[in-house]
């Protein structure tokens, strides 16, 4: 599979998005390993996860713990998988979601999600979402910390502005490595936040790129173009949508949620698509 970069890190174009697999609606275990484990049989090398992909309040980091495991019994050589995992955003258990962005609790909450997912450093560990109650510089602060003592190996924010990507770029001193804010056909918002990782050469991972669990399977329905382009091409309109991802910058690399084998595997084809500028100019 064609390759990006996050900082000095070689992964894939497409990545896996690990959070259907543990959230409401998710599948029994085999059928999650079996679908990281096509993933890594189609050459993904891109994980992304949270310590807050959980159902209920005993089983916090259950998606690290979930793809951890997967990686560690595929028996193929991972040595240059990266595995992405953000915390500061939580759920108690029913239903609802909180955020903290003390540094006291970051840090805390990154050896957890290091002791998870294992090794001796988290491969990228990013800022799931700012809280309002503390200072943004001070969240950062955290990861300037976690950084230098060796617990992760790369930084990067997630749910941030431009002002925020900026200062987070400031305090760590160059080192901000990647953005991972909501992007999609439905939800173009971000633009902004794309343009300015694009020039300072930061990667942008747009989360639920496909609208997201309960859209993405109606993209073509929702996006006539998406549809028009996929027919033309005889692929699905979700491929067509992570390729129009691609296009945007070389900076992006796109992270669709799977919770089966048959997803990733038909999501991985956008990584060999270049849509023309007739299409792009179709699709928006």
């Amino acid at each position: 599979m064609p390759t990006r970069m996050i900082a000095d890190r070689t992964v894939s174009t497409i990545g896996l998005g690990g959070m259907p697999m543990s959230i409401e609606g998710r599948p029994d275990a085999a059928r999650s390993v079996a679908t990281i484990h096509a993933a890594l049989d189609e050459g993904v090398t891109l994980f992304d996860t949270a310590d807050a992909y959980h159902l209920h309040a005993d089983e916090v980091g259950h998606n690290e713990t979930l793809i951890a495991g997967a990686i560690a019994s595929w028996g193929g050589d991972t040595s240059d998988v990266l595995v992405a995992t953000k915390g500061g955003h939580l759920r108690p258990g029913d239903g609802t979601w909180y955020v903290d962005g003390r540094p006291e609790y970051l840090k805390k909450a990154a050896e957890a999600s290091l002791a998870r997912l294992g090794g001796d450093a988290i491969g990228l560990y990013q800022f799931h979402r700012p809280d309002p109650a503390v200072p943004y510089a001070d969240s950062i602060g955290a990861l300037v910390e976690l950084l230098d003592a060796g617990t992760i190996r790369l930084a990067g924010i997630s749910n941030a502005n431009v002002d925020q990507i900026r200062l987070a770029q400031e305090l760590l001193g160059g080192r901000l490595a990647s953005v991972q804010n909501q992007f999609s056909p439905a939800f173009r918002s971000s633009e902004p936040e794309l343009e300015l990782c694009t020039e300072l050469g930061i990667a942008f991972i747009p989360w639920s790129p496909l609208g997201g669990i309960s859209s993405a399977a109606r993209l073509g329905e929702r996006f006539a173009p998406f549809q028009q382009v996929a027919a033309d091409r005889g692929v699905s309109p979700q491929v067509v949508c992570l390729a129009w991802h691609l296009a945007k910058s070389p900076v992006v690399i796109p992270i669709p949620g799977a919770s089966r084998p048959e997803s990733i595997r038909d999501s991985v084809h956008a990584a060999g698509i270049t849509l023309t500028p007739e299409e792009l100019a179709l699709l928006g």
